[in-house]
C-alpha cells in the first residue's frame, strides 16, 4: 500500500502540474480537496480521468468522490480495492 500511495502522490503532482509540490509536501492523511494543496472541482475532474485511464476505477457520483478524495490514503485504498491489477492494466492500455 505504501508504494501505491507514493505512486498516487506522483501522479497527482504530474496530472495537476503542481510544480512547487514534492512528494514529501503531501501529507497522505491530510484533506486532499480544499486542503493545503488548493485542489478544486476542476482538479477533481482531471484526477477522475487519470484514475480511469491508469487504474480502471470509476468514480461516478459526488458522494463516492467525497469519500475517495478525502485524502491520499483513502484514494489509495479505493484504487487498491477497486482498480485493475498492474498486469491487467498493461493489457488494457
Amino acid at each position: 500500500m505504501d508504494q501505491l500511495i507514493i505512486e498516487l502522490k506522483q501522479k497527482i503532482i504530474e496530472t495537476l502540474n503542481l510544480i512547487d509540490i514534492t512528494l514529501e509536501d503531501m501529507d497522505q492523511d491530510a484533506q486532499l480537496i480544499g486542503g493545503d494543496l488548493g485542489l478544486d472541482s476542476i482538479d477533481v475532474l482531471e484526477l477522475v480521468m487519470m484514475l480511469e485511464k491508469e487504474y480502471g476505477v470509476e468514480i461516478d457520483n459526488k458522494e463516492l468522490g467525497v469519500k475517495v478524495f478525502a485524502s491520499v490514503t483513502s484514494l489509495a485504498e479505493y484504487v487498491f480495492n477497486n482498480g485493475l491489477s498492474g498486469e491487467t492494466r498493461a493489457k488494457t492500455v
